[in-house]
């Protein structure tokens, strides 16, 4: 049998962040995925695989390798590729570039959490980091969120967020370089964090009532982008308990400092699917902690392959 493979080329024009956030929230009424992981390391290389089963969806396994020496040869350092299996027999269906998973799950993930507890009316995002993921964060927002007139970039490399700024616009978002971060988060609607910090780079000071907070970057135990402060005074949102609360920094360490308690997290994405309560009311500080997941990445899988065409 010969698999099909799945590349960007394959739903160039075919797919939009709206569908895929479409798929994230119907996978999220499903029954809750089997998943699991596992890290290989050797000399500060590694492999990562995920997997999940999702009765109705399937089964989806991505692994990803990182290879830090692969940028003095000219290749890229994360490489991934996923395969996708039937439901009903277990029989392969297709292989998919990991990385192109990756990116639409990590954006849409975010914007599906945003769509239950930011304000509906919100006007202006501010993200941090000017990386990959901020560029695909600042298009799904704007897709997703309408009636954003504002968007702002910090970074701590000026030319990077200009370089970031100046490809957006070309896609004709309203964004601009912001330098000053205290004074974007505080008139911000959305702040959203894409950055690798491992010590707090958003103050609780600096959010006001009303803002929804969406933390991206953190995704081990040591790695953190809130501070105590904004952790205490926010609602604490999550998209999956499972992937979250013992294995990002944002909540772990919180939680092993006796801050807060896995309690505290009020809800995942499966629960606000179901109808839990998000934001109550105009004031609420509203915090999203994007965990990723391989039942994510199932899901949007999904999407690309009927977007693809099978």
């Amino acid at each position: 049998m010969t698999l099909r493979y799945i590349g960007p080329e394959d739903v160039a024009g075919r797919l939009s962040w709206r569908a895929i956030v479409a798929a994230l929230e119907a996978g999220h009424r499903l029954p809750r995925a089997r998943i699991g992981d596992q890290l290989l390391e050797r000399d500060g290389a590694a492999l990562l695989t995920r997997c999940a089963w999702i009765d109705g969806l399937g089964m989806g396994v991505k692994s990803a390798s990182v290879m830090p020496g692969n940028e003095a040869a000219g290749l890229p350092s994360v490489q991934a590729a996923m395969l996708v299996f039937s439901d009903d027999t277990g029989t392969p269906e297709a292989v998919l570039d990991g990385t192109m998973v990756t990116d639409w799950k990590t954006a849409a993930d975010s914007v599906l959490g945003a769509r239950y507890l930011a304000r509906p009316d919100s006007r202006k995002l501010v993200i941090l980091g000017a990386g990959k993921v901020a560029g695909m964060l600042a298009r799904a927002y704007a897709d997703l969120f309408p009636g954003l007139e504002r968007i702002e970039i910090h970074n701590r490399s000026q030319r990077r967020a200009e370089d970031l700024c100046a490809d957006l616009r070309k896609d004709g978002l309203p964004v601009i370089r912001v330098d000053s971060l205290p004074a974007a988060v505080g008139d911000a609607d959305i702040v959203a964090a894409a950055t690798m910090a491992r010590e707090p780079v958003l103050l609780g000071e600096w959010v006001t009532p009303g803002t929804h907070v969406d933390l991206v970057g953190g995704f081990t135990p040591e790695m953190r982008e809130a501070d105590d402060a904004l952790i205490s005074k926010a609602r604490l949102f999550v998209d999956c308990r499972e992937t979250t609360l013992r294995d990002v920094g944002d909540l772990a360490i919180p939680i092993a400092a006796g801050l807060i308690g896995p309690e505290d997290v009020r809800a995942d994405l499966y629960d606000l699917a179901g109808g839990a309560t998000g934001r109550t009311d105009d004031r609420d500080i509203t915090l999203f902690k994007n965990g990723g997941g391989a039942h994510l990445d199932l899901m949007t899988a999904r999407a690309i392959l009927a977007a693809a065409g099978g």
